[in-house]
């Protein structure tokens, strides 16, 4: 039996604006709500807000939380200050990737990490079973929040219209309590689109209120509503993995070219510890594919699971693939043999349905924001 997807506290405004709905990981969210290129180039340019309350929220508290995290996922947690965030993973016994993760730490004994939503039951379940034996508990709190992200150059500006919180002394993977729009909330300087910006988790019934706020607020400055569908193209620009495409349990961290989130100096056991210590051992003596930046030289655009090739033989494949409307051109991340990955590799090109489509080997990201 099918089941319909859940919706988030914003729903029914998203349908208001005229949003084109889809199924995304068991969610009715907001694909686009005009034009995809121009929300893209709102947050480019201007700011977006969009709506993330998909993602899985899960809170982990008591005097050995911070022990559960170091041996849980990958990353040293235990020196992530209060107030601060970090990216990691959590990975299987073999070393292959569950998901990469955000964890922030909100207290000394008090952590929550947020999942991609796909993943979000499972990344659950895995850091319930691992937290067995010791003093802490993990709580899935996925229902206790909705999740709101202004994004781009203006959203300084625009959230320091609604709140009194110290933003300007709000770093980069940071966190504090504040108010705002009357609503508390955890901000965050976070986000997945390689602008400034910041990431607002708030109790569902606030939401609407916050969103208007923010809408009101960012009206004079361009503030657009953004989908999916530009976060994609966005992410996609700034060479951030999306869990699925460059990420997977068929690829460790150092497989996927993000060996430094592995943290072998921690103290302790932590899931995966062995496999990743021969991982990192093969990677050193036999570089495995490595993920590259793929520019089209014509119109036709790559998607996931398209053959990269060189002189008629394979040597890798697509992951992600999208017309960048900040580059003008088609691009792709992919995964290549490491002989064909240095930048300005000549004879590289994709193919495309039977043609072999000539595209630059280039480092990533495609963009990266002017600070």
């Amino acid at each position: 039996m099918s089941t319909a997807p859940r919706l988030t506290a914003l729903d029914a405004l998203h349908r208001a604006l005229g949003a084109t709905m889809t199924d995304f990981a068991g969610w009715d969210m907001p694909l686009r709500y005009g034009s995809e290129r121009d929300e893209h180039n709102a947050v480019r340019t201007r700011a977006g807000l969009f709506d993330l309350s998909h993602m899985g929220e899960i809170t982990v508290t008591g005097p050995e939380a911070v022990k559960v995290l170091d041996y849980a996922l990958v990353g040293n947690i235990s020196t992530v200050g209060v107030g601060r965030a970090r990216y990691t993973h959590i990975c299987r016994a073999d070393g292959g990737i569950v998901d990469d993760l955000i964890v922030y730490r909100l207290g000394e004994d008090e952590f929550m990490v947020v999942a991609n939503a796909s993943n979000a039951q499972v990344v659950l379940d895995a850091i319930t079973e691992r937290a067995a034996g010791f003093d802490a508990e993990v709580r899935d709190d996925r229902d206790a929040y909705a999740l709101i992200a202004v994004q781009g150059p203006e959203s300084p500006g625009i959230l320091k219209s609604v709140t009194d919180a110290d933003l300007d002394g709000l770093k980069y993977y940071a966190g504090l309590p504040g108010t705002v729009a009357g609503v508390p909330a955890l901000i965050a300087r976070t986000g997945y689109t390689g602008e400034d910006g910041f990431e607002l988790f708030v109790a569902p019934e606030h939401a609407v209120r916050l969103w208007e706020a923010l809408t009101e607020a960012g009206a004079g400055v361009g503030l657009v509503p953004a989908g999916l569908s530009c976060r994609d193209t966005l992410r996609l620009e700034a060479g951030m993995p999306l869990y699925g495409h460059e990420l997977s349990t068929s690829l460790t961290p150092f497989d996927a070219g993000l060996g430094r989130v592995v943290k072998f100096e921690k103290e302790g056991d932590f899931v995966g510890r062995a496999a990743l210590e021969a991982a990192a051992e093969r990677a050193a003596a036999n570089p495995p594919r490595k993920l590259v930046g793929l520019i089209a030289e014509g119109r036709r655009v790559p998607r996931a699971g398209f053959p990269v090739v060189s002189g008629g033989e394979v040597i890798g494949e697509v992951t992600s693939g999208a017309p960048s409307p900040t580059l003008g051109r088609p691009i792709a991340m992919a995964y290549v043999d490491a002989a064909h990955a240095a930048p300005g590799t000549s004879g590289v090109g994709v193919d495309i349905r039977g043609t072999h489509e000539a595209y630059e080997v280039v480092a990533l990201p495609f963009y990266k924001r002017q600070k």
